[in-house]
């Protein structure tokens, strides 16, 4: 076997050459369709993580506990007491690397000019940091100092809307834990930057001031959490629904049911783009070798003839395509290094405006390379380019050396 290798190697390689405008045309299609179907896939996938990311750094974190009925009524009437038992040494535990207890309630804040609806989260801004990245983006005044902080952190897009800045008073009016309306002036302490839905929606103010507005003790209305990259969500979870059955313990493909679907959609996408692109690859690699074949039938009679087996044709074909498609597979995946290497610092999605917020994407897309996709991607290529080039390769090994003679 080997000395036949030894033999049909360099004999398919130099037919590779005998028509370099047909290889070269081959070679093209093969490793601008395979260009395409690599950096496609880091592309969607840099939108998917950034999707994912944004949703699970800003509010939502890795899963959210509530009390049951609170998602549906997102008032004080829906509150629960502080975690205890299993459930605090679950949260505590290695099986979460941070969570953070919050108040969250929906509310009207009025300013000198004017009245807008938003959601008023008190929480602790020790543990925000740990989970959110919304206390590194304050752009005017400062963050909470702690969960006894009586300031207000607006959006810049909700500041601006009510025409307030830092320094100047609003007051705010939510519901109270009898059902009545209690109202604040807080002090605006800070601006903070991020999706322009977040900063019309959500304004923070210490857990133990919301607390004491609402009237509702130590109890809060949300905890929100992450879990090492080593942990399995849905077994954490698992757990905690386990340790406390009385309540609503979700992950964020739920809370987040659009940012989930965009991540599940790329990664279908990316599918059934590497099918079309092989379909187009393969309707030109066989057209090619096809046209190869009964331009070489003459060629093929004869090493039959003198004692070349048809099996060793079928071989010396399907070696000259493997050694074809892999010329066009390493330029295709040379090509898409080139392409990803090209945006160091990321791509800038802000010529799209807030259709990228609509979709939870982040304002830069950041392209890696990944080994085991490009590997992946490739060899599918490879291998369905050269289980497609058998046709071809099967009727060159059938041609008879009379068959072969009398066409020429």
């Amino acid at each position: 076997m080997m000395d036949r290798l030894r033999l049909l190697l360099p004999l398919a390689w130099r037919n590779l050459w005998r028509n370099p405008r047909r290889t070269i045309i081959t070679v093209l299609v093969v490793s601008v369709g395979l260009w395409s179907i690599l950096t496609f896939s880091v592309l969607l996938k840099a939108w998917s993580v950034s999707s994912r990311d944004t949703t699970l750094k800003l509010m939502t974190g890795e899963g959210q506990i509530h009390a049951t009925g609170y998602l549906d009524d997102p008032t004080v009437a829906h509150r629960m007491t502080q975690p205890a038992g299993k459930l605090e040494n679950i949260l505590s535990s290695s099986a979460v690397a941070a969570y953070t207890k919050r108040l969250r309630i929906a509310a009207i804040v009025q300013s000198e000019y004017k009245t807008l609806p938003m959601t008023l989260v008190g929480t602790d801004p020790a543990r925000e940091r740990r989970l959110s990245v919304l206390p590194d983006r304050v752009r005017e005044g400062r963050y909470l100092d702690g969960p006894a902080d009586t300031g207000i952190v607006l959006g810049r897009n909700l500041a601006r809307r009510l025409k307030t800045r830092v320094g100047k008073r609003v007051v705010v009016m939510a519901q109270d834990e009898k059902g009545k309306l209690a109202e604040r002036a807080f002090k605006v302490i800070g601006l903070y930057a991020a999706p322009q839905q977040t900063e019309d929606q959500f304004a923070f103010t210490g857990l133990k001031t919301a607390q004491a507005f609402t009237g509702i003790g130590t109890d809060i209305t949300e905890i929100a959490f992450v879990t090492p990259d080593s942990q399995d969500i849905a077994d954490v979870i698992a757990r905690m629904k386990a340790s406390s059955p009385g309540r609503d313990i979700q992950s964020w493909k739920t809370l987040a049911p659009l940012s989930y679907a965009v991540s599940t959609f790329f990664n279908e996408f990316i599918l059934m783009w590497l099918w079309i692109m092989f379909a187009l690859m393969a309707i030109g690699i066989v057209n090619t070798q096809l046209m190869a074949v009964f331009e070489r039938i003459r060629e093929f009679g004869l090493l039959q003839a003198l004692g070349m087996r048809p099996r060793l044709v079928l071989m010396e074909v399907t070696l000259e395509s493997a050694m074809l498609i892999g010329v066009g597979v390493g330029l295709g995946i040379a090509m898409s290094v080139l392409s990803v290497q090209a945006f160091p610092n990321g791509i800038d999605l802000g010529f799209l405006g807030r259709g990228a917020e609509l979709v939870g994407a982040g304002h830069i897309l950041y392209p890696k390379v990944d080994a085991g996709d490009f590997a992946l991607y490739s060899l599918i290529v490879w291998t369905l380019g050269v289980v497609a080039t058998l046709w071809p390769a099967r009727r060159a090994s059938r041609v008879s050396p009379v068959e072969a003679m009398g066409r020429f």
